[in-house]
This record gives structure tokens, C-alpha cells and sequence, in this order.
């Protein structure tokens, strides 16, 4: 069977859904999703963060593959949001690079309580990230087009890497 599935995306794709992920290696989308081959579209950056080249990968997801569903997902105890609170709240640096990458996560951080337990600020600024992703997602052009042709859906999602469950958000 496995012949024949690859045989037929040999000829091409059709996933029935894009996955912006963490690439922390505990959080693999297919996996998780009990997906096969074929069947999700996964880019996976730290932080599930949306630069240039991700936008660029979604909109050719959207426009190219025609993916009617779009999942951004983080995870709990996300080392790259970790380090964005660091930055953000304690005068932490990193090498320039992951400052640069640190940078797309800092502006869902400015809400939140920096006196609350370490354990609790990273949990809550894990969902603001991923929540802050959606609304970057949703405010593209594509985006709207393809919401107001009743083709797509956008979700927010967190993975807890202890339980093994995947929280959808609101």
C-alpha cells in the first residue's frame, strides 16, 4: 500500500492542511496529528514564528496547494519563547541572529505580567505567541481573500509536550 500511496504523490501534493510549527524535535506535526504521508503541509521555524521566507511558504500553501486549513502551532516549553521573556524581561542577549528571531516573538509578551512564576509566564506567553501568530496570519491579503470565499480556516493550537495533548485555542 505504502507503494502505491507514494506513487500517487509522486504526481503531486494535496494536503488537506499547512502546519507552521516549533522545530523543537519533540513536536513533530505528523505524529501528532496521526497524519500519513502526504497529508499535512509542516514548516517548522523556533517559535512557530512567521518571517519573510514563512509568510512566503504559507501563501504558497494557500495559493499553490490550496490547503483549506491552516494550524499554527506551539508548544509548552518552548525554548524560544523562553529566551524571548529573557530578553524581554531580565536584559537577556543572545547572538544576533536569535535576537533577530526573538524579535518576531517579543511584541506578544508586551501584555503580560513579568512578576508572575516563571512557570506561568512562559505558559501564558506560549499561547499569547501562538495567538499573536494568528492574527499576523489572518491580517494578509490571502488570507481575507480566501475567508471571503469560505475556503479556509485558521487555527491557533498548543501542544503539551507532558500530556501529549493538543489544545485548540479560541
Amino acid at each position: 500500500m505504502q507503494k502505491e500511496v507514494l506513487a500517487d504523490l509522486a504526481k503531486g501534493q494535496q494536503p488537506y492542511a499547512t502546519v507552521l510549527g516549533c522545530s523543537d524535535s519533540r513536536v513533530p506535526p505528523e505524529l501528532l496529528f496521526d497524519a500519513g504521508f502526504g497529508e499535512l503541509f509542516v514548516v517548522r521555524v523556533a517559535g512557530n514564528v512567521l518571517g519573510a521566507s514563512i509568510r512566503g511558504t504559507l501563501q504558497y500553501a494557500g495559493v499553490h496547494l490550496h490547503t483549506p486549513l491552516f494550524v499554527i502551532l506551539g508548544h509548552e516549553g518552548c525554548g524560544a519563547v523562553e529566551a524571548a521573556i529573557a530578553e524581554q524581561f531580565h536584559g537577556a542577549r543572545h547572538r544576533s541572529r536569535i535576537s533577530a528571531l526573538l524579535a518576531l516573538i517579543r511584541p506578544a509578551l508586551e501584555h503580560l505580567d513579568p512578576s508572575l512564576p516563571a512557570a506561568e509566564l512562559l505558559h501564558a506567553a506560549v499561547e499569547a505567541n501562538v495567538r499573536s501568530m494568528v492574527r499576523q496570519a489572518i491580517e494578509t491579503p490571502e488570507a481575507h481573500a480566501r475567508m471571503k470565499e469560505g475556503v479556509f480556516q485558521l487555527v491557533g493550537a498548543v501542544y503539551d509536550i507532558n500530556t501529549g495533548a493538543v489544545r485548540f485555542l479560541d
